[in-house]
């Protein structure tokens, strides 16, 4: 256990280092993260995977870390004579592990039919029609056997005779019909326990071809026991019977802890023979455990891809020896794979974290581009919503300003009032709107004169009676021309009482023929935008 109060300023730089990556990650404190590095031998990987995991009694990781763990020392000079001690030293101390023999993938292949020449094909028909000649007889010979009591029957030489004749009708030598790798595999469980029986001893046969047990086994980074069986070895169900179904070896291989993936094959099949041939299988029944060897690869950083063949068991033997010697090589590589297994851990959580920090980071970068986006969507509105009042203000002073310049010229447009003595008028008394101020007057108007002649009279009056108040002349007061590209809107009515008439200002129809010799009338301001209702009773 180490102290409390260590010093950080007494750790090595690179330990320094280790314990910064170490912290960015796990965010623990300085006293209890310096203690968990030096259990992990500084291994940082390690030392995460034991934080997040739970940490227990991991020799194995600890002892992988130990020899991950190369220190970065000063450059030396030394002679020759200094060297070869030194190395011949290190040699006697630290012997290196021997290279183990690599675990090819085997893949099936596909049996090819070479064509044979017409001159050599020619040459070898009268061959050809003898030996169909004496398969014909041989299988005859094999079906009249065939009938006699099992008793008598010479089993095992008709057995062989049968393969050797199916073998010449293109099964193969063997007489085994050629499968899938799968239907292989099934084949082979189905025979196996056909043989040697099931239940509670049953053991977990990888259900696929070897080459899917190999490429599992390097992913899950488990051991993979390659169990090769001769039905025609004599040692074959001794094998299977005492060692391979002891309840023992079951066990283990069954055990979660152990990491085992187990394929067996018949050497009878395509593919368990190129299996045997491979792994240089020298004597049945074989038995071989394959794992990943990462310290073996020879490359520069980083560990190996390497599938290597840790252990041999070839010929029959005790359960005992059996599974000691597969527990053996297990524990001498189980170190190797428990640091390849806390590498991924770390380098999976580092993944996970990096991914969801990137993802938080888009998430806040969607937002903040959203907000933008808003922020830059309202102040376009603002300003056009600026700009717009803007020019509705300057277009309603504009209108304003042309209606003052077109009352000034219409003022001057109105005709005179009519004499009083005059009969030809049409007299009409205004209520005008309150806001006006003007209250009730009355004026005469000819009979002819348009009807829009009374809302001009109501639209200047007021300018009439100021000009007429100055003493200013009607006649040159107002501009000669009226604005241009103006029409002049009035925001009023004009209409009688009972019954309620509303008279449009219409520049073709009389005041005598619209309102008769005289009318009391009354002016309705209206709304900007209004539509004027023109009722007529």
């Amino acid at each position: 256990m180490a102290d409390d109060e260590t010093d950080i300023g007494q750790l090595s730089p690179t330990q320094q280092e280790a314990l910064q990556q170490y912290l960015a990650v796990t965010n623990q404190e300085v006293k209890d993260a310096v203690p968990l590095l030096q259990r992990s031998q500084w291994n940082v990987q390690i030392a995460i995977a034991k934080f997040f995991d739970g940490e227990g009694p991991d020799p194995l990781a600890e002892a992988m870390a130990a020899n991950q763990a190369i220190p970065q020392v000063a450059a030396r000079h030394e002679n020759l004579q200094q060297s070869l001690l030194a190395s011949e030293f290190n040699s006697r101390a630290a012997p290196r592990r021997e290279r183990t023999d690599p675990a090819p993938r085997i893949v099936p292949q596909a049996s090819t039919t070479h064509g044979t020449p017409w001159l050599l094909g020619l040459l070898l028909t009268p061959l050809n029609w003898g030996w169909q000649a004496a398969t014909v007889l041989l299988r005859t010979v094999l079906y009249a056997v065939s009938l006699l009591p099992a008793a008598v029957r010479p089993t095992l030489l008709t057995n062989r005779l049968s393969a050797a004749l199916q073998g010449g009708g293109g099964a193969g030598t063997t007489g085994r019909r050629m499968l899938m790798p799968r239907d292989a595999a099934a084949r082979f469980k189905r025979e196996f326990d056909e043989e040697h029986g099931g239940g509670d001893n049953d053991l977990p046969f990888f259900e696929g071809g070897l080459a899917q047990a190999h490429d599992l086994a390097k992913k899950e980074l488990k051991f993979l026991l390659v169990v090769l069986l001769s039905p025609e070895h004599d040692d074959t169900a001794a094998f299977v019977r005492d060692t391979l179904l002891a309840p023992e070896v079951v066990a283990f291989v069954r055990d979660p802890s152990s990491n085992m993936i187990l394929w067996g094959g018949n050497v009878l099949d395509s593919e368990a023979f190129q299996a045997a041939r491979e792994y240089k299988c020298t004597r049945f029944p074989f038995s071989a455990l394959v794992c990943l060897t990462p310290k073996e690869g020879g490359g520069s950083g980083g560990g190996s891809t390497r599938m290597g063949i840790v252990k041999r068991l070839s010929g029959p033997m005790p359960a005992a020896t059996y599974l000691s010697e597969l527990q053996g090589a297990v524990e001498k590589y189980g170190a190797d794979m428990a640091g390849v297994r806390a590498e991924r851990s770390a380098q999976q959580f580092a993944r996970t974290l990096r991914d969801q920090q990137d993802s938080a980071y888009e998430r806040s970068l969607a937002i903040d581009r959203e907000r933008a986006r808003e922020k830059k969507e309202a102040a376009a509105a603002a300003a056009a919503a600026e700009k717009r009042a803007v020019e509705e203000a300057e277009a309603a002073a504009r209108r304003i300003e042309q209606g003052e310049r077109w009352k000034a010229w219409r003022a001057t447009r109105i005709r005179p009032e009519p004499p009083a003595g005059d009969k030809d008028v049409v007299r009409v008394a205004l209520k005008m709107p309150e806001a006006s101020g003007a209250g009730r007057i009355t004026r005469r108007f000819a009979q002819d004169a348009p009807v829009e002649e009374l809302y001009a009279f109501v639209e200047c009056y007021d300018l009439m009676t100021r000009m007429m108040q100055q003493g200013e002349d009607e006649e040159n007061s107002g501009g000669e021309k009226p604005p241009a590209d103006y029409e002049h809107k009035y925001m009023f009515r004009v209409a009688s009482t009972l019954p309620r008439v509303v008279y449009e200002p219409s520049e073709t129809q009389t005041m005598g023929a619209t309102i008769g010799r005289s009318g009391n009338l009354i002016v309705e301001a209206v709304e900007d935008g209004a539509e004027e209702e023109c009722v007529n009773e």
